[in-house]
């Protein structure tokens, strides 16, 4: 068991600034938990005081029931994988004696270490090819990777990450995302995740924690929860006026219909004969997505124009597995206002439609409503107290 209680703990700097007051907060072993607020919040500050980074002012914080101030904290330490932005990594050693490093602080012999370090680089997705290099030689997105396996290295049973992924661009940041969502299906860590971004939030969370000015803790609960029932004015506004949009991603689309995409490769591009309002999808010869082109874009082709500058970019795809955000993003998305479904190579499996998508969202709502009044109703009647 690796659960984290927080019992009244405030943190007060010397010049009178409260960074965390009076949090009450518990997270269970094996959780992915995320820590979410604007800056100057308290968030950072919270995961900190975990692995004693930063002592709190007052109150008690406690790891599998263990005060943690009565732990040395150098040992303590040694049981918590810590992930930082821009990954931290020791810039004059190679990959693999970053990863390497911690289980050599705890013991383990050299070769040991390293061959250990190896396995963490396939487990986070990594060349082994890229272990002898250093961090210099590196994108930020394998950086970060290595960062996460050099956290992993000693086996903890807590991983701290504090905004690992704000350093990388939105297409690597979903990559990353999507590796930290596979490794805690295998690891089950109990992990405390930092971000100012609410999408990350409700993306990595089983639970979220929000934190407002002064460090007071706002609502702690589902992300669905969170989206759908914010507990005050605060979390509402943090979470934005999208709110309703976001939680469209814990629904399932799994009976959303697929329509008929009419599809072209690019040798038959020349040859198509549309109408005004017309689309068809360019496709490669495995069938993936390249654009969308219309009467306009043919005529433009057929002109000399260059048939990449005619089409117009397809908008997000529809995943196998997909949920209703994703359904109804890559409708509105595209030029042609049909999104793209694929499969998992990739090729083109159909097209949805965004009021099949609404409908879908009414049905569910509707199923919802009379479960709920089915269990009402066949509740047995409270018993009647007769007045005396």
């Amino acid at each position: 068991m690796s659960d984290i209680e927080f019992s009244g703990v405030t943190k007060t700097y010397p010049d009178g600034t409260t960074a965390v007051h009076d949090l009450d907060l518990r997270i269970e072993s094996g959780s992915f938990t995320v820590f979410v607020g604007p800056s100057g919040c308290g968030k950072t500050t919270s995961m900190r005081m975990i692995n004693r980074m930063i002592t709190p002012s007052s109150g008690t914080i406690t790891v599998a029931g263990q005060d943690i101030s009565t732990i040395n904290p150098v040992k303590l330490r040694l049981g918590i994988g810590y992930v930082i932005q821009s990954a931290g990594l020791l810039p004059h050693r190679t990959v693999i004696d970053n990863v390497a490093t911690v289980p050599m602080l705890t013991g383990v012999r050299r070769k040991q270490a390293r061959q250990q370090a190896l396995e963490l680089l396939d487990r986070v997705g990594l060349d082994r090819a890229l272990a002898q290099r250093y961090p210099a030689q590196l994108s930020g997105g394998q950086q970060q990777r290595v960062g996460v396996a050099r956290a992993l290295a000693a086996d903890p049973p807590i991983l701290l990450m504090d905004e690992p992924f704000s350093a990388v661009d939105p297409v690597v940041r979903a990559e990353l995302q999507t590796e930290m969502l596979r490794l805690q299906a295998e690891l089950h860590k109990t992990i405390v995740f930092v971000t100012h971004d609410i999408d990350e939030a409700v993306t990595l969370g089983d639970r979220i924690a929000v934190f407002g000015p002064g460090g007071v803790l706002q609502q702690y609960d589902k992300p669905d929860r969170v989206l759908a029932q914010p507990a005050n004015d605060f979390v509402a506004e943090f979470v934005g006026r999208d709110r309703g949009y976001r939680a469209l991603s814990f629904r399932s689309a799994a009976t959303v219909p697929l329509s008929e995409i009419q599809t072209a490769t690019v040798d038959e591009v020349r040859g198509l004969r549309l109408l005004l309002g017309d689309w068809v999808l360019v496709v490669d010869e495995h069938r993936k997505p390249i654009g969308w082109i219309d009467v306009t874009g043919v005529e433009g082709y057929r002109a000399g124009i260059p048939l990449q500058d005619n089409m117009s970019a397809g908008g997000s795809l529809f995943p196998p597995h997909g949920d209703l955000r994703l359904a109804l993003d890559s409708a509105v998305s595209s030029p042609s206002g049909i999104g793209v479904a694929v499969d998992g190579s990739g090729a083109v499996r159909g097209g949805v439609v965004a009021g099949d998508v609404l409908e879908q969202l009414a049905r569910q709502r509707a199923g919802e409503d009379a479960n709920r009044n089915r269990h009402y109703f066949d509740q047995p009647p409270s018993p009647r107290q007769d007045s005396l």
